[in-house]
């Protein structure tokens, strides 16, 4: 006799808010252009990349929150996530180094690839995960040094070191899901 498969933990209430406000986010720069607001001009291109960004982030953080009922876990997928994200909106919208067509700008994939390949690696446990965003913390500071020499103007650095205190608190929050887990088990 086949065992049933384990139940996935429950919806949270932050589930559907997450994709309605992905939705949202989509439907502002619409409204904009549909009523002639100046500085707005989304191509088509540009919806379906916000939509494959701000979707494929709440599919992630979904993926994320299923792998633990601990909330400090899902806090920690959340900032995570959410860091992911606007790393990669802000790099494609105005640029980090220069400007978006900079193609030095292309240093912060890695930082992103970092964090990617090491969550498989780890799968996604709390432990592991708290060691890779320290990780990936460490390669947005490096990418941060580079965006400051790579600038020509040097706003660079500063603006790509404010994500490194992100991946850093994403780390923090899970290394105390990690601590709730090690204390759950020893009990």
């Amino acid at each position: 006799m086949a065992t049933p498969a384990p139940a996935l933990p429950p919806r949270t209430r932050w589930t559907p808010a997450a994709w309605i406000v992905a939705t949202a986010i989509l439907v502002l720069p619409a409204i904009a252009m549909s009523v002639g607001a100046e500085g707005v001009h989304w191509t088509a291109s540009d919806f379906v990349v916000a939509g494959v960004l701000l979707y494929g982030t709440c599919a992630l953080y979904d993926v994320a929150r299923r792998m633990s009922s601990d909330r400090w876990y899902r806090a920690g997928a959340g900032v995570a996530v959410t860091t992911g994200l606007l790393l990669v909106w802000v790099n494609l919208a105005v640029g980090i180094i220069d400007s978006e067509n900079d193609a030095a700008n292309l240093v912060f994939a890695g930082v992103l690839l970092v964090a990617a390949i090491g969550a498989l690696l780890v799968r996604l446990r709390a432990r592991g995960m708290a060691t890779v965003l320290l990780v990936t913390a460490s390669a947005q500071a490096c990418a941060a040094v580079f965006a400051g020499f790579a600038g020509h103007d040097g706003k660079g650095l500063p603006a790509a070191g404010l994500f490194v205190p992100m991946w850093l608190a994403s780390a923090w929050l899970f290394h105390r899901a990690a601590i709730r887990t090690q204390r759950a088990r020893s009990m």
